[in-house]
């Protein structure tokens, strides 16, 4: 999903700055962003590591001399078992990346955003899950929920200095997170059944709400989580999650 926000925030113009934990996938990115005519950087970032998230926004001030936009979008799944086979640790692995981690990305792109007094608009991961988990996600859902409560709390806060802040809730969309359960027909089929649109979600279709919230289109939009599930989470939880988690956990 971030490629292709990356891939298309670079088709139209924008000064991209890709950041995770691979740095192969980065600069493959980068590549191909320049590739098409773009301007990118790469920056091996860790956002477990707050020390790492702060100097990824320095250097991103110090090459581009601003930060007007930011997708937050690193997150891991972690374990994906009955809470009584979590360890903490388990628990811990999953919150540093996915509740910290946006927490020290958003201080320190905020105060980036502040230092210019210009307007700035960011957008955070959140889940299906939030809204409409099932077994075997303790961790994982309590991780995204916290980013649902944290961005209405901090669009109140920076609102007034006219920055804007969302998140955007992935469904079930075809990414490498989610391909274990994806490449076995027998176990994608039920998700697609009970999805109004009868199909899974691509990275693109993500990419493209991520762009728009951060876009002038949305600049009466904040505070918000955008689910964009294909429907998913509108018939709420189904019995077949719990046979689900019973054979594949």
């Amino acid at each position: 999903m971030g490629k292709a926000a990356a891939l298309r925030f670079g088709r139209e113009g924008a000064n991209v700055v890709v950041a995770g934990r691979r740095r192969n996938e980065l600069d493959q990115v980068v590549e191909a962003i320049a590739a098409d005519g773009g301007t990118a950087l790469a920056v091996p970032t860790d956002v477990a590591d707050a020390g790492q998230v702060k100097a990824l926004v320095d250097g991103t001030i110090a090459i581009f001399g601003a930060l007007d936009m930011a997708w937050n979008n690193a997150g891991i799944l972690g374990a994906f078992q009955p809470i009584q086979h979590m360890t903490l640790d388990d628990f811990d692995t999953v919150m540093a990346t996915n509740s910290r981690g946006v927490f020290a990305c958003l201080k320190y792109e905020i105060a980036a955003m502040r230092s210019k007094g210009t307007p700035g608009a960011i957008v955070n991961t959140s889940s299906w899950t939030a809204h409409g988990t099932m077994p075997g996600l303790a961790a994982y859902a309590a991780s995204k929920a916290g980013l649902d409560a944290m961005v209405r709390t901090v669009a109140l806060e920076v609102g007034p200095e006219q920055i804007r802040v969302n998140n955007v809730s992935p469904g079930i969309i075809a990414t490498p997170m989610a391909s274990g359960v994806l490449a076995s027909e027998k176990l994608a089929k039920p998700f697609i059944q009970q999805t109004p649109l009868q199909r899974i979600g691509q990275s693109e279709e993500v990419a493209d709400a991520v762009v728009w919230l951060l876009s002038d289109e949305a600049r009466f939009v904040t505070g918000q989580s955008l689910l964009v599930d294909g429907g998913f989470t509108l018939g709420g939880l189904r019995p077949w999650f719990n046979q689900f988690v019973v054979e594949h956990s």
